[in-house]
């Protein structure tokens, strides 16, 4: 597909973990994008043991591509986006300060600007992060509006956009494009769609060869979402299909069991176009493993051990320090 941009995807909801993870090397620089990992509630329930043994396994791989990585970049401050130094968290994203030191030790790491277009819990959780990245980095970079050269390789960031509707409570992210040659991969995380059009626009008008963009939320319609705002995000998915060659789309769209039916309209201009889109497990060669969109299902079919549910029943500070018997 490419020839000089070797695209990874490390984790996502397709491989049954909140993620969009991912390992991109050129002949001039190796790059992790959005190094974090991250379970989360549904259903009134823990997660089942598959689904921390999947994050075991996502944690190994990040961890094994920033080893590799001369630069790691933070594109917001959710958990699933990057890897907090916790003193320790069993229960959600298994990261730790020993796991933060080894993601970004010696690292350029690039970041969304934890000032400036920013809500409060984003800009909280940047503050602790950015303080221990002091200690650990070997650069730490503002990343909104930028634009970084390594060699022949371009590295450009957007200004921030929204995270899903234009003035929601979730805040903004950053969207990067890297450059070698005429080869081009842009990387949108947790743009939803993206609900907002401008957005969408941006996105377009870069033209990549290959696209990894975070779905809409389908599974939060009714609620959280509106109708309105997801229908918003499938034309905008449509009209990316229509002109990017390959587009990878998961992360919120997965924990819908239902994702394909929802984009169904952007798999047939895929098809009319000649164009591709896909899942990232799909595109990694992988099967799909919607783990948190079966949760109910994962109890029901594979009950979990006396030892696992009697630590579900222990208080959350004690789970955040006990690794779970899985």
């Amino acid at each position: 597909m490419l020839d000089n941009l070797k695209v990874q995807v490390l984790s996502a909801e397709s491989f049954g973990v909140r993620s969009m993870a991912t390992y991109v090397e050129t002949p001039s620089i190796r790059i992790v994008f959005d190094a974090g990992v991250a379970l989360g509630p549904r259903f009134g329930l823990l997660p089942h043991p598959v689904e921390y043994r999947a994050l075991s396994e996502a944690r190994k791989k990040l961890r094994q591509s920033c080893e590799r990585a001369d630069v790691v970049v933070t594109t917001h401050y959710h958990f699933d986006h990057f890897s907090p130094a916790f003193n320790s968290d069993f229960t959600w994203t298994w990261s730790s300060k020993e796991v933060t030191r080894q993601l970004y030790q010696d690292k350029i790491v690039l970041v969304k600007d934890p000032k400036e277009n920013i809500n409060y819990s984003q800009q909280l959780r940047a503050w602790y992060f950015l303080r221990f990245l002091e200690r650990v980095a070997k650069e730490v970079e503002v990343a909104d509006a930028q634009s970084f050269q390594f060699g022949d390789t371009t590295l450009s960031f957007s200004k921030a956009v929204p995270h899903g509707e234009e003035g929601g409570h979730l805040g903004y992210v950053l969207v990067a494009s890297l450059k070698y040659g005429d080869e081009k991969f842009v990387f949108a995380p947790d743009v939803q769609g993206p609900m907002d059009k401008n957005t969408t626009s941006l996105i377009i008008r870069e033209r990549p060869n290959l696209l990894f963009l975070g779905g809409p939320p389908s599974y939060l319609v009714p609620g959280s979402v509106t109708r309105e705002n997801l229908e918003r995000a499938i034309e905008s998915i449509m009209e990316i299909t229509a002109v990017v060659k390959t587009t990878i789309v998961d992360h919120h769209l997965m924990r819908d069991a239902n994702w394909k039916e929802e984009i169904e309209g952007a798999f047939m201009v895929a098809k009319m176009t000649g164009n591709t889109l896909t899942s990232a497990a799909e595109f990694t060669g992988a099967h799909i493993g919607l783990l948190e969109a079966r949760r109910r299902e994962l109890y029901s079919e594979m009950p979990a051990s006396k030892e696992f549910l009697k630590w579900t029943r222990k208080k959350y500070e004690e789970r955040r320090r006990e690794l779970p018997p899985i």
